[in-house]
């Protein structure tokens, strides 16, 4: 089957501000669905974005949105729905006054926007018995929940989201995964930048790593594993020397890590709860090949082995690093 149409196309992209480059020659492929947009602070992230919803100009290159350049394009912007991290919302407005302003400036008629407007709030999980109260009373989490219905409200077609889960409580952040996702699985396509990467990790199909104004690797999470030597390519030698780290789960954590000290397995540890250890391996294929044979020589039962590098966050730390 062939690859689905991108939504977000970039060729050659860079953006510099006087002499400091925001972005620099990036070329990039973002296709429809939910993607997550990760990288340090100024890895370019907040430009990116900017570019995406037509709020700054290339410097060179190009930069598609569904097929269309989004600088001076009112057409296309009007398919984009977009909530940034700051905020400017009226602090002496109620909620519903605020959406329903906007939502008549959006063209929606003047007879269907109070009703649009109560149903994106339940959507949002906003409860009923807040929306008599104005935004300045609100919390972090409520007033984000209220960002991202105003961006709803137009139904787009890109939905660009600058770190939404900020002031969310646990349950808050969890309530709003299912709702991106909701809103992924009805067509909305969704670009997320947030810091938070284990949750973009189990809510973002397809992650894109900033660093230094270029993409340092795109795709699934197995595609950006594939693209580390290449994205490491170049760096001084040693840059990613630092030892694998994985998680042993054993009925004799310390005798264990004795016998894999004096195999000359390790490079550190750490003991944790439940007997669970963190050990740090210069040669993980060596460890894979000895650890059977010694764990049957020394009569130590395993109960659990993962490694840690599958994560978002090791691949973001071995790229970034």
């Amino acid at each position: 089957m062939s690859a689905p149409e991108a939504i977000i196309t970039a060729l050659d992209l860079s953006r510099w501000y006087g002499i400091v480059m925001g972005l620099n020659n990036i070329t990039v492929r973002i296709p429809p669905g939910l993607t997550g947009l990760v990288g340090p602070n100024g890895a370019g992230k907040s430009t990116l974005i900017k570019i995406i919803t037509g709020q700054l100009r290339p410097s060179s290159g190009e930069l598609r949105v569904l097929g269309q350049l989004p600088w001076n394009n009112p057409s296309l912007l009007r398919r984009i729905g977009y909530c940034p991290e700051d905020e400017a919302l009226p602090d002496e407005l109620t909620p519903l006054l605020w959406l329903e302003s906007l939502g008549l400036i959006s063209g929606i008629a003047s007879a269907d926007v109070g009703g649009r407007c109560r149903d994106l709030l339940h959507r949002v999980k906003l409860a009923e018995e807040h929306w008599h109260k104005t935004l300045g009373q609100y919390s972090k989490g409520m007033r984000q929940r209220v960002k991202l219905a105003q961006a709803l409200l137009h139904t787009p077609q890109l939905l660009v989201l600058d770190e939404p889960m900020n002031g969310l409580d646990p349950m808050g952040r969890q309530e709003m995964q299912l709702i991106l996702q909701q809103l992924a699985a009805e067509g909305v396509s969704i670009l997320i930048s947030s810091h938070i990467l284990p949750e973009l990790e189990s809510l973002c199909p397809h992650v894109v790593i900033l660093n230094w104004g270029r993409v340092m690797a795109s795709g699934s999470q197995a595609d950006l594993r594939a693209q580390l030597p290449h994205a490491l390519a170049g760096k001084a030698a040693g840059a990613d020397s630092q030892p694998t780290r994985y998680y042993l789960r054993s009925d004799a954590p310390r005798r264990l890590v004795q016998v894999l000290f004096a195999a000359g397995l390790l490079e550190g540890f750490e003991m944790e709860a439940d007997g669970l250890t963190a050990v740090h391996l210069g040669d993980p294929q060596a460890f894979h090949d000895q650890l059977p044979e010694l764990l049957a020589a020394h009569g130590i039962a395993l109960y659990e082995l993962r490694s840690q590098d599958r994560s978002l966050q090791d691949i973001f730390n071995r790229i970034t690093r």
